[in-house]
């Protein structure tokens, strides 16, 4: 039964996916992007093979929890023969621009992790654009318009020093290939917070009538090891660096036996979320515990409420 203090309700089923339902042996299914596609719902799904290194394969649902279909043709491989993806690419986050659906996802170089950009509009071809952010840098999507001609990137650097804190930084490009004006958007809180001294971008921001809806994961450290959470921010329509709330609690968390075991315990980590027809129906899409693909609901008018509770 539902547990109605949660925002959150985990679909009973779950997981949606795991490595069992691939047609080829493969290690673990995660992390996937998540959009509305040809009357159902799409996921590009990073498939993390025996090998150790990850693509990207779509997984086909008509209602989004159950019948679903891997398509191994449609698949973005990484280019092995380039540095930039010569480990493996990961964790993409889908954007609809139009017709053309903009994937960003992390490449694993030689050098660490990076930020990339891919496009397409069948998810069978796909056009690669580039690196966007060099090591190490990860957790980014795209905002789904321009502002005053610009488009916003929202990542995730990492500092040499893990001392000085990890966060979410905001970054300004004329051509998605030139970017700049780059500031820190969401900082990692300090001390006993659940999301002290490192975030991390969950799926891309969504648009409300409040404002940019940004779900992010915190992690804490103990002495067991580290524990990802989910919580919410919200950032002003006509300027997303304008940061208008925070959420002090995290709203959702590893519980489940399939959240807290796996190949890295204690981890729930969304990476693409999607509004049903009702426009309120919000169904959040997730890694856990870096095995299995999961799905949880929740109400957008809850959210926001939550998390204006919190302006800053």
């Amino acid at each position: 039964m539902y547990d109605e203090r949660e925002v959150f309700h985990r679909y009973e089923a779950n997981p949606v996916l795991t490595a069992k339902d691939w047609p080829n042996m493969v290690n673990s299914v995660f992390n996937p992007g998540a959009v509305a596609f040809d009357g159902g719902t799409l996921l590009l799904v990073r498939v993390e093979d025996r090998t150790g290194r990850s693509h990207l394969c779509v997984a086909r649902s008509a209602d989004g929890y159950t019948d679903w279909t891997i398509d191994v043709d449609c698949r973005l491989e990484p280019a092995y023969d380039r540095y930039e993806e010569r480990w493996g690419i990961e964790d993409p986050r889908i954007t609809k621009v139009g017709d053309d659906y903009y994937i960003v996802y992390t490449g694993f170089s030689e050098g660490g992790a990076l930020v990339s950009l891919a496009r397409t509009q069948d998810f069978a071809t796909f056009e690669r654009m580039g690196v966007l952010m060099s090591p190490e840098d990860k957790d980014a999507a795209l905002f789904p318009c321009t502002f005053g001609g610009r488009w916003a990137l929202l990542h995730r650097p990492v500092p040499t020093q893990a001392s000085m804190g990890t966060h979410i930084w905001l970054s300004w490009s004329p051509d998605l290939q030139n970017w700049g004006d780059h500031s820190v958007l969401l900082p990692a809180r300090k001390g006993g917070w659940w999301d002290a001294a490192k975030v991390g971008l969950g799926p891309p921001p969504l648009e409300t009538a409040e404002g940019w809806l940004i779900g992010y994961h915190g992690v804490r450290v103990t002495a067991s090891g580290s524990i990802y959470r989910f919580g919410l921010a919200l950032t002003d329509l006509a300027d997303p660096s304008r940061l208008i709330a925070r959420s002090d609690e995290w709203i959702f968390g590893p519980q489940a036996p399939y959240e807290r075991s796996g190949d890295v315990r204690d981890v729930v980590f969304p990476t693409g979320w999607i509004v049903d027809d009702d426009g309120d129906t919000l169904r959040m899409y997730y890694g856990a515990a870096d095995t299995s693909v999961c799905v949880a609901t929740a109400s957008v008018a809850r959210l926001l409420e939550l998390v204006l509770r919190n302006p800053v």
